[in-house]
């Protein structure tokens, strides 16, 4: 008789994920999971899975999974929802939280609503954007004393792309241009994601500078596709705004499933980000 798994779905500006009490539940093969359960014709339909799973050196530790099962080292907008479910489901009652990720311990302000949690600042540490710790294979112009690739010209199935590559724990190539609308991202992203400079693939965003203060994005996310939103991609952008002076440390970058506000301290190099949180429902899923 199949076994029924307790689940929750949320989304952080569109990206939506399916949420596992690891406390209470047991995943033994996580990606397979990852890959029936994202399914959006078969499935629950998600971006990914998200374990909440006990941790020695945090609140909770957090295992994301994309939706073609492979593991990611971290998401700002999961990370925000995690905030939220431990709150929530009263794992920790307290306004910060300390979230264990594969790319280090995050720190999770919540923002409250009328005595709900409806988002989370998230100080998302330090950019990375030395290449061989991005990863990326090839070397970069020097730029203020350090070696980064930034506005790189890379050839991608035959046309040439100014490329930026940060990493927010997990690696992010951004380039901007005009007419991002316009972009066949299902047929482009590929190339990207798969291309032969990121050994562990990468995330791509596609970006259009507005003002000094705002800036619209598209992103190819390895391992699930375009995505209504990404939140490392967004830190990544603001960054990459800053090292090719499209704008000041303060953006806000609009997505397509709703804008995120990024600040990158320049005393501490920390990236913050802010944004939303929402429980779109929960439910059992026979395994």
């Amino acid at each position: 008789m199949a076994a029924a798994l307790r689940f929750t779905k949320m989304q952080g500006i569109g990206n939506d994920y399916v949420y596992v009490n690891g406390f209470e539940e047991r995943v033994d093969s996580p990606g397979e999971l990852a890959r029936k359960i994202s399914n959006r014709n078969f499935g629950v339909g998600s971006d990914g899975l998200v374990l909440i799973l006990p941790s020695a050196s945090a609140d909770v530790r957090m295992r994301m999974f994309n939706a073609d099962g492979s593991e990611a080292e971290m998401c700002g907008n999961a990370v925000r929802c995690v905030g939220k479910y431990v709150y929530d489901h009263g794992i920790q009652v307290k306004d910060v939280i300390t979230v264990e990720t594969g790319a280090g311990v995050k720190v999770v302000r919540l923002l409250f609503e009328a005595g709900e949690v409806c988002g989370a600042t998230v100080d998302m540490g330090e950019p990375e954007l030395t290449p061989s710790r991005i990863p990326v294979l090839t070397e970069a112009s020097p730029d203020g004393g350090q070696q980064r690739f930034v506005a790189h010209p890379v050839d991608v199935n035959g046309q040439l792309y100014e490329i930026t590559a940060v990493s927010m724990g997990n690696p992010h190539a951004v380039i901007f241009m005009k007419g991002i609308d316009d972009l066949d991202l299902p047929r482009m992203g590929p190339d990207f994601e798969h291309h032969p400079l990121f050994p562990k693939r990468t995330n791509t965003e596609f970006v259009e500078v507005i003002s000094s203060t705002k800036v619209r994005m598209r992103v190819w996310e390895r391992g699930a596709g375009e995505t209504l939103a990404c939140g490392t991609g967004a830190c990544a952008v603001a960054v990459a705004c800053v090292l090719n002076g499209y704008t000041g440390r303060d953006v806000e970058v609009e997505l397509k499933g709703g804008t995120l506000k990024i600040h990158w301290d320049e005393n501490s190099n920390h990236v913050h980000m802010t944004g939303g949180a929402v429980t779109v429902f929960a439910g059992e899923y026979y395994i």
